[in-house]
């Protein structure tokens, strides 16, 4: 039987204007364009997506226009990351009214969590949600959940079907092949898509590069699905972690808007104003990406 959550799914950006409002018009056309390339998935406000930034009600007009955009087109999964289990049910209700696929949930964050935290707060909100769920493993910036306590979720709650890890290791979806080879293996980690290819431990990736070369991260995938097209992936690794050298220079969600803007698909604005650095940043970035785009996408 195939699994819920499979392929490739790119993780959105949330486009803002100058003053910081929401830009569904440009949502609307990012996700035009996202589809054009053939991307049938897609993760509306995680990590990429900068969801602390998100309030309920700009969260509800996300899911309402990501729902209208993709409807009988692509599916998508909701981040629903909160500091509290109440409010991530309450966003995870929404999400599940506008016809989300999945709930993608981060451990609450700010304040270091221990295992049995976590386990309490994953089985509180996946028990009061009707939408299957999806832990968040994001470890960068709230208490990363070990793989023990991933498999003891998903044995125990029914309701929680797989991970999201974006820790970069391959510890806890190694583990799930094992001993949950029914659970969904995502990968958040867009440095460790191939080796999790190559080790046969991933069912899908969500991936924020493809926001910006979906080109790059559908060909990725594919050639993984071969052994016979194993120095193939290696040669398309190669060019994604050149493309990920570039966008470390920056916090992820930002650099994806440089590149984003590169390719003329919403103009880049942040959350708080760029220091002199950070402009000189975006100006090397952008004169790298218009040089080596094309090498980029040629798959």
């Amino acid at each position: 039987m195939a699994k819920l959550v499979m392929g490739v799914y790119a993780a959105v950006l949330t486009p803002r204007d100058a003053a910081g409002r929401i830009d569904t018009g440009q949502l609307r056309g990012w996700l035009e364009f996202l589809i054009g390339k053939g991307i049938q998935g897609f993760a509306i406000n995680g990590a990429t997506g900068e969801f602390p930034q998100v309030t309920e009600t700009e969260f509800v007009d996300l899911m309402e226009t990501v729902a209208e955009a993709t409807v009988g087109r692509a599916k998508f999964l909701a981040g629903i990351g909160a500091a509290s289990s109440m409010d991530a049910i309450r966003l995870g209700k929404i999400a599940g009214r506008a016809g989300a696929q999945g709930l993608l949930l981060p451990m609450p964050y700010f304040f270091p969590y221990s295992q049995g935290d976590l386990a309490a707060f994953s089985s509180e909100v996946a028990h009061a949600v009707q939408t299957p769920v999806l832990l968040y493993n994001l470890p960068q910036f709230t208490s990363g959940l070990e793989p023990e306590a991933t498999l003891s979720l998903i044995e125990h709650c029914p309701n929680i079907i797989g991970i999201k890890d974006s820790s970069g290791s391959l510890d806890t979806v190694s583990l799930l092949t094992k001993r949950a080879p029914a659970a969904c293996r995502i990968i958040g980690n867009d440095n460790a898509l191939a080796p999790a290819l190559k080790a046969g431990v991933a069912d899908g990736v969500v991936s924020g590069v493809s926001c910006v070369l979906p080109e790059l991260i559908k060909a990725i995938f594919e050639a993984g699905q071969s052994e016979a097209k194993a120095a193939r992936l290696d040669e398309l690794n190669g060019r994604l972690r050149l493309f990920i050298q570039q966008l470390d220079r920056m916090p992820t969600p930002w650099g994806l808007k440089v590149f984003g803007e590169s390719r003329k698909l919403a103009r880049a604005n942040f959350p708080f104003a760029l220091s002199d650095d950070r402009v000189q940043q975006m100006h090397e970035m952008m004169a790298w990406f218009t040089e080596n785009h094309a090498a980029m996408m040629a798959v």
